[in-house]
């Protein structure tokens, strides 16, 4: 079967996120024709899209906009139906919508999610959190944290603690190391404690290419070490140890095989905004 081809424009007032985020969210449904994106953002003044409308017609497709400004989104709908090109304002029924029930207009504000109020500055906090309690550093802060993540070496904790923290969570992780006793802050901070784990054949893929990016020539630094990294049976038993202890400590466990990391972030949210649960003690 040949693939069919479109070309997708995304027309925001602000950095495009929102949008970009629905447009991937859909694509995933339609396997069968190549998605190609094209991005305008920020755009926020007639001149500028006007701009956008030319090159809208130098390579046809249809549009999605997120522009709140009504006389910007006239302009985008009068272009469009000059070219004979479909718009669909991916806002306005959910706008419409809470204007009903809240029986407030809507303020029409380009980038409203933006604003540099307190949860933005929030973010921020929990990014530099993040960056300084990343791989076990400064255990002895672990109870300033909304969750700490544990798991062995490349299961994925540390991107999923800085996706965490653009959703303004504090999220600290730490390694599991057989053989290595765990730092003693785990077993007695009043804070939410969460393993990951994953399927061993997928962990020494990723390991496999973590090594080899380290090591690019392929020579082993310490061979008895870096074999035991990858080999089916010292990951098996690895990880088998990791869940006992973590079942032992009453520690939840999340398989993040087959999650990515907005999947595995979505199913921690869940848990430590379940009411009652506290986390360890």
């Amino acid at each position: 079967m040949n693939q069919k081809t479109l070309t997708l424009h995304l027309v925001s007032e602000a950095t495009g996120q929102t949008l970009d985020s629905v447009a991937r969210a859909c694509i995933a449904q339609f396997p069968n024709t190549e998605i190609r994106l094209r991005h305008w953002n920020l755009i926020r003044s007639r001149l500028q899209l006007r701009r956008v409308l030319r090159h809208i017609a130098l390579d046809r497709g249809p549009v999605m906009s997120s522009l709140t400004d009504p006389a910007l989104q006239a302009d985008m709908e009068a272009g469009c139906a000059s070219m004979q090109v479909r718009l669909l304002d991916v806002l306005d029924s959910a706008v419409t919508f809470l204007s009903e029930e809240t029986g407030e207009e809507a303020t029409r504000h380009p980038g409203g999610q933006y604003i540099m109020d307190e949860n933005y500055y929030q973010r921020i906090e929990a990014m530099h959190y993040v960056l300084a309690h990343d791989d076990g550093q400064e255990t002895n802060e672990l109870n300033e944290a909304d969750v700490v993540l544990v798991g062995v070496s490349r299961v994925s904790k540390t991107p999923t603690c800085f996706y965490l923290a653009n959703r303004g969570i504090k999220a600290a992780n730490g390694p599991l190391v057989m053989g290595i006793e765990p730092p003693k802050a785990l077993f007695t901070i009043k804070r939410p404690v969460i393993g990951l784990t994953i399927d061993p054949e997928t962990l020494i893929e990723i390991r496999r290419t973590r090594l080899s990016q380290m090591i690019p020539s392929g020579r082993l630094r310490d061979p008895a070490a870096d074999y035991a990294y990858i080999d089916l049976e010292k990951v098996q038993e690895e990880l088998r140890w990791a869940r006992r202890l973590c079942r032992h400590h009453n520690w939840p466990v999340i398989d993040v095989t087959r999650r990515s990391i907005e999947e595995t972030s979505a199913s921690i949210l869940d848990l430590i905004e379940t009411p009652g649960y506290v986390g360890t003690a």
